[in-house]
């Protein structure tokens, strides 16, 4: 290991959550180095499928002192060009970003007044460091995915690019957020029959009243839902991203649209026993819970035009069809038939926080941490869902956060006690 280096604030990770911390400590005189394994932006790069967009418009896409400025607002940027823009935005702030260095530890220091940084580059003596690297490093598939029988390929979004790197034949799509129904559509579309596996889902109407839903969501303060605020927040942070695509027409993307395309439902995905994927007979009830929460939104934007006087400056109300089933719904599915030739797990993602070795994880191995405030002192943690606002997941969402977790870090290092 070459020479120690020393600064008072280390970044790990160059995503547009570090950089957003970079700016904050940049604009309030703070020493700092952003450390990245890659390029800039590398999750955006590496682990994007072909036709990945955005669930947010462009008139969304903002982070500290840096805006979307072209000519189309409400349509939604695609890998290319995320990558641009959040490039774009290191070199605009001038962020010290260290490429091509790869974290393998972060412990205490021997005098327990701050942190070493061990790189394959070398180390560096820090007081405070940001945990940037991401939140959805690794895929989330259930044990039992290893019963899938050896004959059949299973992928995950983060390794994905599109249909033609499928067999040809039957995919079964396990999971219903926004990547789960994104794929399954695009993956039908390309002649290969789709089955999904749909637990608990959030759907949502891409435009309402002539809007963009995410402007409706900014408007009457849905997005800024603090995580202080919510009574279960770890049930909150577990939340599936909702039911949308960002396309040139603005498509809403539902099941129903995937069914009137021809793919087929089953419930959750329990478990698969001897090569039989089995699955819970609670679909309608998820669905049914998805569509009177979409009807409870809608009535609140629809409570806010009102009492804001818009009425008349928007579209009438709208509401939808409540999501259509059959009437039988099989609970199992024989592998083993050669119906299904693939498998997507679109079960969500999970940090890679290996490198850490500090005592900051409970039982389950999840960070502890408070809104981004790492339980060791002088720790903090980006990029979450639901970190201190419902909108924490989102690119425009790291504005706020960084800029309290900015504070808060301002106030440790000058000994002053600082509100989380």
């Amino acid at each position: 290991m070459g020479a120690g280096r020393d600064t008072t604030v280390v970044i790990v990770g160059a995503g547009h959550s570090g950089l957003a911390m970079s700016k904050q400590l940049g604009d309030r005189g703070i020493d700092h180095v952003v450390l990245e394994r890659d390029e800039v932006a590398s999750s955006w790069r590496r682990q994007r499928w072909d036709a990945f967009t955005l669930l947010t418009p462009n008139f969304q896409s903002r982070l500290p002192g840096h805006a979307y400025d072209g000519g189309e607002p409400d349509g939604f940027m695609t890998q290319a060009d995320i990558v641009e823009f959040i490039a774009g935005y290191a070199q605009v702030i001038d962020a010290p970003v260290h490429t091509g260095v790869t974290v393998t530890a972060v412990r205490p220091t021997g005098g327990g007044d701050g942190y070493e940084v061990d790189t394959d580059q070398g180390a560096w003596r820090c007081r405070c460091v940001v945990l940037a690297s991401g939140a959805c490093n690794l895929p989330s598939a259930p044990e039992f995915a290893a019963a899938v029988p050896d004959d059949i390929v299973q992928v995950n979004p983060l390794d994905y690019r599109n249909p033609g790197e499928l067999p040809d034949g039957g995919v079964l799509v396990v999971g219903a957020a926004a990547t789960g129904i994104q794929l399954a559509a695009e993956i039908h579309a390309s002649g290969r029959p789709v089955t999904i596996s749909v637990g608990e889902h959030v759907r949502m109407p891409r435009t309402y009243r002539g809007r963009d839903i995410q402007h409706w969501m900014e408007a009457v303060g849905r997005l800024d839902e603090r995580y202080d605020e919510v009574e279960e927040i770890l049930k909150a942070r577990g939340i599936a991203s909702p039911q949308l695509v960002g396309t040139p027409e603005r498509r809403t993307l539902d099941l129903n649209a995937l069914t009137d395309a021809g793919a087929g439902l089953r419930g959750r995905l329990g478990t698969i026993r001897d090569g039989v994927a089995l699955f819970s007979g609670g679909l309608r009830n998820h669905c049914a819970l998805a569509d009177q929460k979409m009807g409870r939104l809608l009535d609140d934007i629809d409570a806010w035009i009102t009492a804001g006087g818009l009425d008349g400056e928007v579209s009438a109300p709208e509401r939808y069809e409540p999501t259509r089933l059959a009437s039988d719904i099989p609970l199992n599915l024989d592998l083993h038939r050669g119906e299904i030739r693939s498998v997507v797990w679109a079960t969500g993602f999970r940090p890679d926080l290996s490198w850490v070795e500090l005592p900051v994880f409970d039982p389950k191995g999840r960070l502890r941490h408070d809104g981004g405030v790492v339980d060791a002192p002088g720790v903090y943690f980006l990029g979450a869902t639901f970190l201190r606002r419902r909108k924490s997941s989102f690119i425009h969402g790291a504005e706020d956060d960084t800029t309290e977790l900015a504070d808060h870090l301002a106030g440790y290092l000058a000994g002053v006690t600082t509100a989380r």
